[in-house]
């Protein structure tokens, strides 16, 4: 083998060598190829004839040279089939050796598996020897090494497969093979040392420890520790049923709780209900009861109630405790399950590791083979490592910012609101640093770009060598034939051109000195090459540098990330993990498979516990109410809020444990997802990786020929080489400047960062004042939203609704234009055809009467000889005879004459109809084709309408789709716009926008498609189809059609013999009637009538059934000739070839075959027609001797039948039989015309099936060449989705910047407001206070509940210090800030400074290499103008070489085609061979033939001598009748004896009527055989014809090239006469240009050394630029420095920022702790006012609930967002219900009211009864004026208080805060009824003993007096009150114009109403806070029946 293959290297290396060789003598071989040409044409020939002698030796020469190459050509052949042998051979050889290595290979691996099995043992026997705990490393170095082995064992298998799956074998496997033999060997070598090792050790541990450490301790080791994983597995799988059935118990008792609890719940609300029942009986009850009795009811209520709610929360409390100590247990469970799961993920990472170390020494053995294989294409490679190192880094990136945000949003949910300043800053420097490696990365791809082109140089360099040398060799191969063939008809004259000869030497020579010096320069110019490719080198090195710096700026960053320390931990091993898991997805796939459905149940359970979440929170919610509802009617304890809290914080718990469990499991999704792309990604690795070793052997097995470069592709190089030089020049200023910008960012986030850090404190201070707007904002934003969305949905449902309607009428009409078209098209060929079929139809009429009128002619001649004749046997007969014997002769003479004269009017007769019918056919069909004509113009007007209508449609429709584009344009922009308020709208709008963008593009697409799809090319190529089929369909109907007419022909004839023959036998029928007649005279004449009566009814029966059968016929017929006209007319123009074609064949015939069957026929039917004739004379011989027999009978029998009616019976048997034959014809004509017509049917359904399939074929590729063109529009435009969606989020992030620096604006300049504002709050503090001494007064809302002392005062003012200097610190800090800021900015401009002059020194540098090029361009101009004129010499000489050859090679072709020519007529002659012997054999059947019909002809003869028997029978029974005459009483025996005679003559006549059938059968096919001989004859002679033809045109056509020839070798003497003068005018011009040439070449050296020190100096240069840039380096470093410094700077500061934070954090606690220590004080004393102060008690519990929702307010915010759309619903609905009751109940008046205010006005006394009258005229609609009027008129005494005396037996009460003044706090009213019956219940539900209340900030102001205070001091507080009611409002927003005095009963809201509160002050002053209050006021005493409508829908709610 190996000797075979060096005799292939060496045998390659020689032919390489020759090439190479016959390369460098190229310029030689041209050099003696011009001197051959210019010595070429010197034999002076003196005639032609000698030159033909010159041209034919040459031409001799040629086919010598020719037959040689030929044998040549025929060894070669052999030997490269003795090659291909050997090769199959040594393959088989190689493919045994395959099979032998792969079994050696698979033993070594079982060999290997035992050894490792071995060490296993061996190393489990040494570990339980030295310690127990030693299982779990044997387990997993197990693991290792068989996951090794499994990886080992797929991939060799796989590579095997490769090996014998591919028949041509290649070497670089076989070594392949070879090298993993050897590492396997050595693999189990160092297996095997291991083992020995592992013996000594347990040998060493055994000696020691135990004498009998024998290998049997060993096995049962192994076996314990089988049996204990075994138990493991039992009990992991115990374990688990446990864990499911303890789950299911739980769910269980779980259901049973939440049942019992909603039963309690029930019974609860029951007695709630039960309770304030007895209660409003209670409170209703009659003024009398005493305030001290209800009081005591009360108390006595809230006791029972607090003891049922003590009873109910202890109850709760256990099943809550019992419950979370469940759930507690299995989220300790899922953490146990999580830790396994976690364990099993870090096997598998460690199984992944040792995976990718077998991977790498598998990358490693291939990078040994490519190294071998890639020697010529090292730079390719380094390209592809260099894109495998950009995807990988760009990968990392993208994974490293997709778990920067994964984890930013964990972070941000977390811990939002303490670490937002630390993502902030995170925020912008990952910005940064992000723009930093897009820079690195550009200049990067920039430097690779420039790689690639210089590696694209060298490539297409040697490509171009490559593809020409084949070329070049195969021109040298024609050269060097050409060259021999000059040289042998050039030797003789070589002499005289020896001077000649020489200057062309030295020309050479002067040539190769030039080429000389032109490749030393161009090795220079390589050397230069080398250079600039180590520059790109160092620069790729300088590259790499930079990707490390910024790889250190990440590390910088993730050191920032302190509080993310565990995350980028995680992030690091997923990284790992991805590298490790690219070749180890297979085995993962299982694992993952578990991992999914432990996830699966680890989701069930989630979801459970969501569930028992909700379940519970339901269970809270409705506790909480209840709580609520208890509270408002009784006091609530401390203990119970308590536990409240406590259960809160337990719920918080498990939200965040559930929230945590949800977040693992979405990791383990994002797991899964990873894994599954980075499986995708190996595998295509794995493609890659094959795809470029087969590469690679493609590129080992193509022989890279190099060829000369040229001058200017070197002129390229070197400009190139500078251009690169100024573009690395460039780059580094731009990553200089790049640098400086970087800097700058950072130094403006930093001062950023600083002001928001600042500004950070007081946002959270306004944060709580912010919140309630938010709410608002966010439900108008969430409304907006939602309305815009619904809009936008529903004009684009709309849209796309309408663009599928148009797509479809579209592609409607599209199909109707095809179909219209299609149409068209085949009306336009039936016109075709049918113009075509009525010319040639006429044509053939034309000729048909043309023929007619002749045999007209030719009749009226034989009309006029037959007169002729006539009159002379009339004068014959006139004349007299001397004998009676020529009396009968001229009558039988006149019968004939009259029977022809009758015959020929007949056939003039039928000429002259057909004639007739012919003109008839000639004008329908002229009609037919004006009316095609007609329909079709119609049809093209219908199809141009249509085109416009379509055209306008679409324009149409563009027009719409633009607007569409627009508006859906418009819409996205506004969606954009409300996208920036709220983050998570954002997503669905822009998921929206791609909706809409990919509709409105799918619909453009559609409509593109529907333009673009039948493009022109198309449409061509099913035509040119069509066109084919086309033709092809009518040569086959031609065929057929040829096929059916020689049918026909042959039919045609055959129905003549036969209707001769029906002749013959009707005639033979009517002799033997005769006959009969004759015999049966007399006493049979009954008997005849008998049965001719019966014949009769028999022929009237069958032609009834004939006639029947021909109605269905008929019938059928029509629609039979319906379809045929259908058919006819597509079939018309087919026929009308065929018809052509016909005429032509029949002419050919008669032309070929004068002598043919016709003659037979034509005699065949004379010799019928003349026995017919004599027949029928004999007829009427017969019929003459019957007629006078019948008159002797008459005359004899009297009695008989009377002799009139036998004549006319017999005359109706003849006519009907005529009709019989007739119909029977008819019917016979009638089948043969269906089964035609059956047949073509048949066949046109065959075609049209045919066309169908073709069409729904094409219709087929259409549609997918439409659906690829959509799919291509698709992906492209989600394409430009993504760039848009990206330039989306660059917008974004820019908005975010400057959002960013307005904020840092903002708050800049509210620091300067800030030392203003907290000095409003003490004033209005101390304003109430004045107002209200004993009161206590609420401070802001950011500060709960602390009293407003003068103590609390002093506190303020310190607050205030603290706060100014913290303020003074934070601008001495800001301060700094600048002042660093300025000194970055200087160094910046210092910097700028310095790259403006190296900027400077570069340009110079440029504009010196552009004056050297300019001046190298101009030297190569020179060079390159002689080199051009040097050129155009050589080609002009070369042309007239190439026209000598072209000559020759002409002559060459001629003799080649006249041997082809001369082939072709011996296979002729071969052919007409057989064709004769084929018409001997036609000939031999020809005889045969004759001989049937000689045999024919001695049947008739034989039946004429019958004739004559019967005749002479006649003759006896007319003798006989005379002696009947003589004897009646022998008569009667004689006529059954002719009786007899008649029947036997009968059956013998039956019988030669069979007989004369099967002749005329046989004789019918032996014509048949004959026409098809003749056809055949036709064909052949036809083809010898053709043949001739073409002989006689090569003939003429090869005389003519002579010709040519000849004055072409004419031509070539003058030109050789020119190109002497010529010659000799180039020696005079060679001489002056060889010394043009020496002084061009002394000043080419000149310049060579002009161009070496310029190039000298450009080195220089280059190398000072090297300088420049390792100095701008060492700047760029220098600022990396300063960067990291600034860096460090910036995290020393934030983390003293965060310490100040965490300080002032730490501060506020305390101060908030302290001032909730006050508040509870605050209640201590407030509780000690509780005998007098209910409604205060009152206002502190909500002041205290307040303080608790402030708490809350954070965890409410999620809920609210969700519950806000909810509430507007309701809202608006129940908005809707009041508004249509109060306008129904507005002008109504309830009775009992009316009833209640009338007995109130008796019981007041009569001071304050006119207060009383007010009321109810307010209450009927009255106006003041009105009321003030009537009171004045009756005297009254002006307003008082008249509730005193309205309430009976009360104590004395003070007039109530009404609301009706403007100033109050609540404008609005309008003195409506419902606002006057509001104010009533207020007045109503107030108790006996009011009392002042704490007024507040977040709610109106209790306005109520002390008992002690009169009315004026009440009138005097309001305004005050309402003022800070005002002031609540502005606020909060909260503010309730119905919270008016109450009782202590009713409280100021319950427990869940602040948020509700807090939403919906805003709205209507009517709405939700009466629905809120309603329930607990204690209504006046009215019945149910007759109470208000208003009152019950107020009370429903």
């Amino acid at each position: 083998m190996s000797s075979w293959l060096g005799g292939l290297g060496s045998g390659l290396g020689q032919s390489l060598g020759q090439v190479g060789g016959s390369l460098s003598s190229f310029t030689g071989q041209i050099s003696t190829f011009t001197k051959d040409m210019l010595l070429e044409g010197v034999e002076e020939v003196g005639d032609a004839s000698t030159e033909l002698l010159v041209s034919s030796s040459k031409l001799e020469q040629v086919e010598a040279e020719y037959e040689r190459l030929k044998r040549i050509h025929a060894e070669l052949e052999e030997k490269l089939e003795a090659s291909e042998i050997q090769v199959k051979r040594q393959s088989a050889e190689y493919r045994t050796l395959m099979q032998q290595k792969d079994v050696e290979i698979s033993h070594l691996k079982a060999r290997q598996s035992g050894l490792q099995e071995e060490v296993q043992k061996l190393q489990h026997s040494a570990q339980s020897a030295t310690s127990d705990s030693a299982v779990l490393p044997v387990t997993t170095a197990s693991a290792t090494t068989t996951s090794s082995s499994y990886m080992s064992r797929p991939l060799g298998a796989a590579l095997h497969q490769g090996f014998h799956g591919s028949d041509e074998m290649d070497f670089g496997d076989v070594i392949w093979s070879q090298q993993e033999i050897n590492r396997l060997s050595t693999e189990v070598m160092r297996l095997e040392a291991e083992v020995s090792h592992w013996r000594r050790v347990s040998q060493a541990s055994v000696a020691p420890g135990a004498g009998n450490g024998d290998q049997g301790e060993v096995l049962k080791l192994q076996r314990i520790i089988k049996e204990l994983r075994e138990e493991m597995g039992r009990e992991v799988d115990e374990h688990q049923h446990e864990l499911a059935a303890l789950q299911d118990a739980q769910r269980q008792k779980m259901a049973d709780v939440i049942r019992r609890h909603r039963d309690e719940l029930a019974e609860y609300e029951e007695r709630i209900e039960e309770l304030e029942e007895q209660k409003q009986t209670g409170g209703t009850s009659p003024a009398t009861a005493s305030g001290l009795h209800e009081s005591s009811v009360l108390s006595d209520l809230q006791n029972t109630i607090q003891s049922l709610q003590e009873a109910a929360e202890e109850r709760l409390k256990e099943e809550q405790e019992e419950r979370l100590k469940e759930l507690t247990a299995n989220l300790e469970e899922a953490g146990r399950r999580q830790a396994t799961l976690q364990q099993e993920k870090e096997e598998a990472q460690a199984e992944n590791a040792e995976l990718l170390q077998n991977y790498t020494r598998l990358q490693t053995s291939v990078t040994e083979l490519q190294s071998r294989v890639q020697e010529h294409e090292g730079k390719a490679r380094n390209k592809a490592q260099l894109d495998q190192e950009i995807q990988g880094l760009r990968n990392a990136l993208a994974g490293a910012e997709k778990e920067i945000s994964r984890l930013k949003s964990l972070q941000s949910e977390t811990k939002m609101e303490v670490e937002h300043a630390d993502i902030l800053e995170l925020n912008t420097v990952i910005g940064t640093l992000r723009k930093e490696n897009e820079l690195v990365e550009q200049d990067k791809r920039n430097l690779q770009e420039r790689l690639a082109r210089a590696e694209e140089r060298v490539e297409s360099d040697s490509l171009d060598g490559g593809e020409s040398s084949p070329a070049a060799t195969e021109q040298v191969s024609g050269l060097r034939a050409e060259l021999e063939k000059s040289e042998q008809s050039l030797r003789e004259i070589q002499e005289e051109r020896d001077t000649l000869l020489n200057e062309l030497e030295e020309l050479d020579r002067q040539n190769q000195q030039a080429t000389q010096h032109v490749i030393s320069v161009k090795e220079q110019l390589s050397v230069q090459l080398k250079e600039s490719e180590a520059v790109v080198a160092r620069l790729q090195s300088e590259l790499s540098t930079t990707t490390d710096q910024t790889v250190a700026l990440q590390q910088e960053l993730k050191a920032q990330q302190d509080k993310l320390s565990h995350s980028a931990f995680t992030l690091n091993d997923l990284h790992m993990g991805k590298q490790q898991l690219e070749g180890t997805i297979k085995e993962l796939r299982d694992k993952l498979g578990r991992a999914t459905e432990m996830g699966k149940e680890a989701r069930r359970e989630t979801q459970e516990f969501q569930r028992t979440i909700r379940e519970r929170e339901e269970q809270l919610s409705a506790a909480r109410a209840e709580l609520c509802e208890a509270g408002e009617r009784g006091r609530e304890s401390s203990g119970s809020r308590d536990q409240l809290e406590e259960l809160r914080r337990e719920l918080a718990e498990m939200r965040s444990s559930q929230e945590k469990v949800m977040s693992e499991d979405y990791e383990m999704k994002m797991e899964k997802q990873r894994l599954k792309t980075e499986a995708e990604h190996a595998q295509e690795r794995i493609e890659e990786l094959a795809r470029q070793v087969r590469e690679v052997q493609a590129a080992l097995n193509r022989t890279v020929l190099e060829k000369d470069t040229r001058i200017e592709a070197l002129k390229l190089e070197k400009s190139q080489l500078e251009g690169e030089l100024g573009q690395a020049e460039r780059g580094l200023q731009e990553q200089a400047r790049q640098y400086q910008q970087t800097i700058e960012e950072l130094t403006a986030a930093r001062s950023m960062d600083a002001s928001a850090l600042q500004t950070e404190h007081e946002r959270t201070v306004r944060l709580n004042q912010e919140k309630d707007k938010e709410i608002f904002q966010l439900k108008r934003d969430v409304e907006q939203m939602a309305s815009d969305h619904r809009d936008t949905n529903e004009m684009l449902s709309i849209t796309v609704d309408g663009q599928k309607q148009l797509t479809h009428l579209l592609q409607e009409k599209d199909s109707f234009t095809e179909s219209l078209r299609a149409n068209m098209a085949a009306t336009q060929r039936e016109l075709e055809a049918v113009v075509q079929a009525a010319t040639q139809e006429a044509e053939t009429l034309r000729g048909a009467l043309e023929e007619k009128d002749k045999q007209l002619g030719g009749m009226k001649e034989d009309k006029s000889h037959l007169k002729e004749e006539i009159d002379r046997l009339r004068d014959q007969q006139n004349r007299p005879q001397p004998s009676g014997l020529s009396e009968p002769r001229t009558l039988d003479i006149i019968t004939e004459l009259e029977n022809e004269i009758s015959q020929l009017k007949s056939s003039r007769d039928e000429l002259e109809d057909e004639g007739h019918s012919l003109k008839r056919r000639v004008e329908e069909q002229r009609g037919h084709l004006l009316s095609s004509q007609q329909s079709l113009l119609a049809q093209q007007n219908e199809l141009e309408q249509a085109h416009q209508r379509h055209e306008q449609s679409r324009e149409n429709y563009d027009r719409l789709i633009h607007a569409k584009d627009e508006e859906i344009g418009r819409l996205q922009q506004e969606v954009d716009h409300l996208g920036h308020i709220h983050s998570s709208q954002e997503q669905e709008v822009v998921i929206l926008q791609q909706e809409d963008k990919t509709q409105s593009s799918l619909n453009n697409g559609e409509n593109d498609n529907e333009k673009h799809d039948l493009s022109k090319v198309e449409i061509n190529r099913l035509v040119k189809g069509i066109k084919e089929k086309e033709t092809e369909i009518s040569q086959l109907n031609e065929r057929n059609l040829n096929l059916t007419r020689q049918l026909d022909q042959l039919g045609v004839s055959r129905e003549e013999i036969g209707k001769l023959s029906q002749m013959v036998l009707q005639k033979d029928l009517e002799i033997q009637a005769l006959h009969a007649r004759v015999s049966l005279g007399g006493g049979g004449h009954s008997q005849d009538v008998m049965f001719l009566q019966q014949q009769l009814q028999a022929y009237a029966v069958e032609r009834e059934q004939v006639l029947a059968v021909l109605n269905e016929k008929t019938r059928e017929n029509s629609q039979l000739r319906s379809d045929y006209h259908r058919i006819m007319d597509i079939v018309a123009g087919k026929e009308a070839m065929l018809l052509k074609v016909q005429q032509e064949n029949q002419r050919l015939s008669t032309m070929s075959d004068p002598s043919g069957s016709q003659e037979m026929f034509r005699e065949t039917i004379q010799n019928l027609s003349r026995i017919i004739r004599e027949k029928d004379i004999e007829i009427d011989a017969l019929t003459q001797k019957c007629q006078t027999l019948v008159s002797v009978l008459q005359a004899g029998d009297s009695g008989g039948v009377s002799s009139n009616q036998f004549e006319e019976l017999l005359q109706e048997r003849d006519t009907l039989k005529q009709q019989v034959k007739k119909m029977e014809e008819w019917k016979m004509q009638v089948i043969t015309t269906v089964k035609n017509m059956q047949h073509e049917s048949a066949q046109l359904v065959e075609e049209l099936h045919k066309l169908q399939g073709q069409v729904d074929a094409d219709n087929d590729c259409t549609s997918n060449l439409s659906v690829d063109y959509s799919r291509l529009i698709h992906s492209y435009e989600q394409k430009e989705r993504k760039l848009g969606s990206l330039s989306h989020e660059l917008a974004h992030v820019q908005q975010t910047i400057s959002q960013l620096s307005s904020t840092k604006d903002v708050l800049l300049g509210k620091l300067d407001s800030v030392a203003q504002s907290p000095q409003v709050t003490p004033l209005s503090a101390a304003l109430t206070s004045s107002a209200q001494p004993p009161a206590a007064v609420e401070p802001p809302r950011h500060q709960v509940a602390a009293p407003a002392t003068p103590g609390n005062q002093e506190g303020l003012r310190q607050e205030l210090e603290s706060l100014r200097a913290l303020l003074s610190e934070r601008e001495t800090i800001i301060r700094t800030l600048q002042e660093n800021n300025h000194r970055l900015s200087n160094s910046a401009q210092v910097s700028d400074s310095e790259q403006r002059g190296q900027a400077d020194e570069a340009r110079q540098v440029r504009e010196r290499l552009d004056a050297l090029q300019r001046s190298v361009r101009e030297k190569d101009l020179l060079i390159k103008t002689k080199g051009d004129q040097l050129t155009q010499v050589s080609e002009s000489l070369r042309n007239r070489e190439s026209d000598n050859e072209v000559l020759k090679q002409a002559v060459t072709n001629l003799k080649e085609r006249a041997l082809i020519l001369e082939m072709d007529t011996r296979k002729l002659k071969d052919e007409n061979e057989a064709v004769a012997q084929r018409s001997r054999e036609k000939e031999s059947e020809f005889r045969a033939l004759q001989e049937t019909n000689m045999q024919v002809s001695l049947l008739m003869r034989e039946k004429e001598f019958e004739r004559s028997a019967m005749s002479e029978k006649a003759a006896a029974m007319e003798k006989m009748l005379k002696d009947r005459e003589q004897g009646n009483s022998q008569r009667s025996g004689e006529l059954n004896q002719l009786l007899n005679e008649l029947r036997s003559m009968q059956e013998k006549a039956v019988a030669f009527q069979q007989e004369r059938d099967q002749v005329m059968l046989a004789l019918k096919q032996k014509q048949m055989d004959t026409t098809a001989v003749q056809t055949e004859l036709q064909h052949v002679k036809d083809r010898e014809q053709r043949l001739k033809l073409e002989l006689d045109r090569l003939r003429n056509h090869l005389l003519e090239i002579e010709d040519t020839y000849t004055r072409e070798v004419l031509a070539a003497e003058d030109r050789e006469a020119e190109l002497r003068k010529r010659v000799t005018l180039l020696d005079d011009r060679l001489a002056t240009s060889s010394s043009q040439v020496e002084s061009t070449s002394h000043q080419a050296s000149l310049q060579v050394e002009s161009l070496q020190e310029q190039l000298s100096g450009t080195v220089r240069q280059r190398d000072e630029a090297l300088i420049q840039l390792r100095a701008a380096q060492d700047q760029v470093n220098q600022y990396a420095v300063s960067l990291s410094n600034l860096q460090m700077v910036l995290e020393q500061f934030q983390q003293e920022e965060k310490a100040m934070y965490s300080s002032e954090l730490d501060k506020y606690k305390r101060e908030k702790d302290e001032w909730r220590r006050k508040a509870l004080k605050l209640e201590d004393r407030a509780s000690a006012l509780k005998i007098n102060l209910d409604e205060a008690n009152a206002a502190l519990d909500s002041a205290s609930r307040l303080t608790d929702q402030l708490d809350l307010k954070e965890e409410q915010l999620e809920e609210l967002k969700k519950q806000v759309d909810v509430r507007q619903e309701m809202l608006e609905e129940s908005q809707d219900k009041l508004m249509n009751l109060l306008n129904s109940a507005e002008g109504q008046v309830d009775q009992a009211l009316m009833r209640n205010l009338f007995m109130g006005y008796f019981h007041t006394p009569k001071p304050k009864r006119s207060e009383v009258l007010r009321l109810m005229g307010s209450v009927l609609g009255l106006d003041k004026d009105e009321v003030n009027q009537l009171l004045e008129e009756e005297g009254g005494h002006g307003v008082g208080g008249w509730v005193p005396g309205w309430l009976g037996g009360r104590a004395v009460q003070s007039v109530p805060n009404t609301p009706q003044r403007p100033g109050a706090g609540q404008g609005g009213f309008n003195n409506s009824f419902s606002e006057m019956f509001v104010k009533f219940l207020e007045v109503e539900s107030r108790p006996a003993l009011p009392a002042p209340r704490l007024p507040v900030y977040d709610i109106k102001p209790l306005s109520a007096p002390p008992p002690g205070r009169t009315t004026s001091s009440a009138w005097a507080q309001q305004p005050e009150g309402g003022a800070a009611a005002g002031r609540g409002q502005r606020a909060a927003g909260e503010s309730n114009p119905f919270l008016a005095p109450r009782s202590a009963a009713v409280p100021l809201m319950h427990h869940g109403s602040g948020s509700s509160s807090a939403s919906g002050g805003h709205h209507h002053l009517l709405m939700k806070p009466i629905s809120d209050n309603l329930p607990t006021f204690t209504p006046v005493p009215v019945s149910a029946e007759s109470g208000g409508q208003v009152l019950k829908d107020l009370l429903k709610q």
